[in-house]
């Protein structure tokens, strides 16, 4: 039995180098929660959204060293011998100006949005040992490469929002998608991780709701042996998943609600009914209370709040279901969750330091 998990936790700052400050303390309180939390889970395998990316890790194995690895509030340290993490396009300026502004060096006109590369990065940590050498990272993977890739446009003149110059330029990935094939005992499972932009903060052309369709839309065709999208990754490999036989666990904050907030929800409703997945459909007693506790915009919602994974503000969002981890169809489910303890609970003080849940299904292997 292994068990996977996801979770966003929000360790990202203003500036580049503040965060790593922070954690070589010792004493950051949103790192501490996030490794009580981990230490009562206590995943095999997870992925972390928005954690800043540096070349040399330091963020990732402070964390992990100094916060994971040690206890807090009296639990049992968890120790991952094995980490892997990578650039993300994050902050990466682009010279061009993606957002229509007229200015070409902002925060919205990096490859993906940030104020500084590695802003919003991502970590998977592993107790199981990770293949390095066959993980395949697809940071520059062109948007216009996918089939059937949305092209931004206005809805009334049907005007491009991009240059075609622009256009055949631009990045898929907001951060990057990654395949990084973990050995469980004889067997490989792949970790199919990314973490797709919010698909809001655009406007009537609906670029970043036609990104986060497609960065979902890009997994979908990735395990489909039959798609025409030619997979070209960082590494120069050619070619998707391929196998029908191939284990996987799809992981990460997919910013999509199938059924209520903004969003083209076509492509998570794809990628949730697809052959080759399971959606378990994890629950948690504290995202109904939530719900209950909240009201306003969540009354109106029309999915369970059980499965709902991150919190909003009530008035203007309500709370949605976001985060996923779904494993491939050829996998036996054990169970699943998430992470949402009720108010009366102490262990819901950690929630603070996020406004998402972490999220784990449980596979017998």
């Amino acid at each position: 039995m292994i068990r996977v998990a996801t979770v966003n936790a929000s360790l990202y700052r203003d500036r580049s180098g503040e965060l790593l400050s922070e954690l070589e303390t010792g004493k950051c309180e949103q790192a501490i929660a996030l490794a009580s939390i981990l230490q009562t889970v206590r995943p095999d395998i997870v992925l972390i959204n928005e954690i800043d990316f540096d070349q040399e890790n330091r963020c990732a194995i402070v964390l992990r060293d100094r916060y994971i690895g040690m206890s807090q509030n009296g639990l049992t340290p968890l120790s991952y011998e094995h980490l892997f993490s990578a650039p993300v396009n994050t902050g990466i300026p682009s010279n061009l100006d993606l957002d229509g502004d007229g200015r070409t060096q902002g925060a919205g006109d990096a490859w993906g949005f940030g104020r500084y590369p590695g802003q919003y990065g991502m970590v998977i940590y592993s107790r199981l040992p990770i293949e390095t050498e066959k993980a395949r990272t697809f940071q520059k993977f062109l948007w216009s490469h996918l089939s059937g890739a949305l092209q931004p446009s206005d809805p009334v003149t049907g005007k491009r929002f991009h240059a075609d110059a622009v256009w055949r330029r631009l990045r898929l990935s907001s951060k990057s998608h990654w395949d990084v094939p973990i050995i469980v005992r004889d067997q490989r499972l792949h970790l199919l991780a990314s973490h797709p932009t919010p698909p809001v903060f655009d406007g009537p052309e609906d670029r970043n709701g036609c990104r986060n369709h497609d960065e979902i839309a890009f997994w979908s065709q990735y395990i489909d042996p039959a798609s025409s999208t030619r997979f070209v990754d960082d590494q120069g490999r050619i070619g998707s998943l391929g196998d029908e036989q191939a284990k996987f666990v799809i992981v990460g904050d997919l910013n999509a609600d199938p059924i209520d907030g903004d969003g083209r929800s076509d492509a998570i409703h794809r990628l949730l009914s697809h052959v080759g997945v399971t959606d378990t459909k994890p629950k948690s007693l504290g995202g109904r209370e939530a719900c209950e506790r909240m009201g306003e915009r969540n009354l109106k919602h029309r999915g369970d709040p059980a499965l709902d994974t991150a919190e909003f503000n009530a008035a203007s969002v309500g709370n949605l279901r976001i985060d996923y981890v779904l494993p491939s169809s050829n996998l036996k489910v054990a169970s699943s969750g998430v992470f949402w303890p009720s108010p009366s609970e102490p262990s819901a003080q950690w929630l603070q330091g996020s406004d998402h849940r972490l999220v784990w299904v449980d596979l017998a292997l």
